[in-house]
């Protein structure tokens, strides 16, 4: 039976005069619980929420990375060490160039943004941009080589950026490193384990490369591809709101989903 208060604040919410309280009521229920280590986002519905209001896509896509930022403090607040965001994916370049290039210049925007502002280094984020670099422009792969540069030493928090990603391409490149190690004699096939794989990945660098809790917007039901090997036995949780729209207690509630669920590991 729902409480008193968990009535009134969904009321309150639902009538839209301020989420507040709800954020407050349920920050306050999972304060003393067990939090995901590393989260993974699937940030998905940008078009759709721009069709619906009858606004072009870029707007779409900006509103989505402005969304981003609010996230990233949500996480720190909540003690979230790792944040992996699924921005881009090597499906994605399937879209028409226009689109690809609008998305690309977002991109190129933010890390340029990060780059001359401050709170990338008052809140020691390590950042990292995961995918094929080959098919970013020149110009952006150096700026992401900037940022990853600039923050290589912070460990308070780690975004992670999948861009130009795919979590096939990522387990290949990681296999491909294995078979050049085992070519000039570095590695020998016996010692080839789940631990040599995953120094591979594009996680390696993470206190935690699996992610506890994977969370997807738009109601779409699948992984889309997104962190294949590190999502063996993460926690799913699907919201049916396209990724715009989502809110710090849509972050609060899924959180709260994962402490309710006991997390077996295939025992």
């Amino acid at each position: 039976m729902q409480s008193p208060i968990f009535r009134l604040a969904s009321k309150v919410v639902y009538n839209g005069l301020t989420i507040r309280l709800y954020e407050w009521y349920l920050g306050r229920g999972i304060a003393n619980g067990p939090k995901p280590s590393h989260v993974g986002l699937i940030l998905d519905g940008n078009r759709r929420w721009a069709d619906q209001l009858g606004l072009d896509y870029t707007t779409g896509h900006r509103q989505g990375a402005k969304k981003v930022k609010q996230l990233l403090e949500w996480c720190r607040e909540i003690g979230i060490k790792s944040l992996t965001i699924y921005a881009f994916s090597t499906e994605n370049y399937n879209r028409s160039k226009e689109e690809i290039d609008a998305i690309t210049d977002i991109l190129r925007d933010n890390i340029k943004e990060a780059l001359n502002g401050d709170e990338i280094h008052e809140n020691q984020v390590r950042v990292k941009v995961m995918g094929r670099f080959d098919l970013l422009p020149p110009d952006v792969v150096q700026l992401v080589h900037s940022i990853e540069e600039d923050t290589m030493k912070y460990d308070k928090f780690f975004l992670n950026i999948a861009f130009a990603y795919g979590g096939r391409a990522e387990i290949v490149d990681a296999v491909k490193k294995i078979a050049s190690d085992v070519e000039g004699g570095k590695l020998r096939i016996e010692e080839i384990d789940e631990g040599k794989i995953e120094k591979g990945l594009y996680t390696a660098h993470l206190p935690k490369s699996d992610a506890d809790l994977i969370i997807r917007t738009s109601g779409e039901e699948r992984l889309s591809n997104f962190l294949l090997w590190q999502s063996a036995y993460s926690e799913l949780v699907f919201i049916d709101i396209f990724w715009p729209d989502f809110h710090k207690y849509d972050l609060w509630r899924a959180i709260r989903t994962y402490q309710k669920r006991e997390r077996r590991f295939g025992a």
